[in-house]
């Protein structure tokens, strides 16, 4: 028996939140759960839109759903949301990420639908506004939480940090990860020779790979603040920046301005980050908030030690750092100093790279299609619906 499922997101963009949704999507309709993606396109990318419906998965707009924060428009998007529910009559509605996780769980409720579930591919409780904004949202997100059946974390460390702010029961609560597949990502990885040449790196620089859109969150200025100090230790540094966003001219006119834009590369967005990744020693994730992180899966599976922030659910993909180094948040100094550690030690290198190969499989996408397929099977034995 297959039911119908609606799932909700804001908008599709380039990024671990879209990504995971559709590959979730498309493993839950072979095992009997399927139905569209309602997002606003207005918010959306084309061509991540497209990629999503070239893969077989329906993708219908919400006109009114944004981004920001907006009475009336948060309002009209909710009303839509409704009605959309009145019409398809879903089993089960599937909310992603948080605007879309408050509005598609109040319409839920407000149309008695059976089943919710939310997942927020991370949290906004720390890393993106200031204590009023936060505090808003919290209570926003306690609220919601009444009205779900379960909440899908990315990590261990995802429930907890819910949990700790007064967010849901533990009952309602599974970690599911981000899926990577791994071992198309090896098959698909150059050697690392030619993964340098196409970027116009040096054969013997140690180079240095971040992956991310640019903004504040992701914390790339903190990894440009650092840079100095780790070229001055480790000369042959290269500090690859793999993606695009609104601080990109910030972040090259800081390094110009600490002396270092040398030995900054920036890729601009790329859909792929296979190449880049295959090209360095090393991966950061100087993150101030982080759900998972897809690319430092990415990173571990091709064996790169990784250097992240003890933010979010970091520590967790890196077992508190028995696959790399985890460094206090906003700390460009004790991001250099791993940076550094590992820079001069190809050995340490090299065996906290196989400890990460080993440990990525934890998060493949074979791993979170069966933990979301728990999920699925277990709520809907508890709600009767199979």
């Amino acid at each position: 028996m297959s039911l119908r499922v609606l799932h909700v997101i804001t908008r599709l963009t380039l990024g671990g939140s879209s990504e995971n949704t559709v590959a979730s999507m498309i493993a839950l309709a072979r095992a009997g759960y399927a139905g569209p993606l309602a997002a606003s396109l207005r918010e959306s990318e084309p061509e991540v839109v497209a990629d999503a419906r070239r893969r077989g998965v329906e993708v219908l707009d919400v006109p009114a759903l944004g981004r920001e924060a907006a009475p009336l428009r948060d309002l009209a998007a909710l009303v839509q949301l409704w009605r959309l529910i009145r019409q398809l009559r879903p089993a089960i509605v599937h909310t992603h990420t948080s605007k879309a996780g408050f509005l598609g769980r109040l319409a839920a409720r407000l149309a008695r639908v059976p089943a919710v579930i939310h997942q927020p591919h991370g949290h906004v409780f720390y890393g993106y506004w200031g204590p009023g904004r936060t505090a808003l949202y919290l209570a926003l997100e306690r609220l919601a939480a009444r009205w779900t059946d379960r909440i899908v974390t990315l990590t261990e460390r995802g429930i907890d940090e819910h949990l700790r702010r007064g967010i849901g029961r533990p009952a309602q609560f599974a970690w599911v990860p981000s899926g990577v597949d791994v071992q198309a990502l090896r098959r698909a990885a150059p050697p690392r020779d030619a993964a340098r040449r196409g970027l116009g790196l040096p054969a013997d620089a140690f180079v240095v790979a971040a992956c991310g859109r640019f903004v504040p969150v992701k914390g790339f200025d903190l990894l440009v603040e650092a840079l100095p100090r780790v070229v001055a230790d480790v000369p042959a540094t290269r500090l690859l920046l793999v993606g695009d966003g609104p601080e990109r001219a910030g972040l090259e006119a800081r390094a110009t301005a600490l002396g270092v834009a040398g030995r900054l590369h920036v890729t601009g967005a790329v859909r792929d980050v296979t190449a880049p990744l295959a090209a360095a020693d090393v991966a950061a994730a100087p993150s101030r908030n982080e759900g998972m992180g897809r690319a430092i899966v990415e990173a571990m599976a091709l064996g790169l030690p990784v250097v992240g922030a003890a933010v979010g659910g970091i520590p967790a993909v890196l077992g508190d750092g028995e696959c790399g180094r985890v460094v206090p948040p906003e700390d460009p100094a004790a991001l250099a100093g791993a940076l550094v550690g590992l820079g001069r030690d190809a050995a340490l290198r090299a065996r906290l790279g196989a400890a990460a190969v080993a440990r990525a499989a934890r998060f493949s996408t074979e791993v979170a299609a069966e933990r979301m397929l728990a999920v699925y099977d277990a709520l809907a034995r508890d709600k009767g619906l199979r």
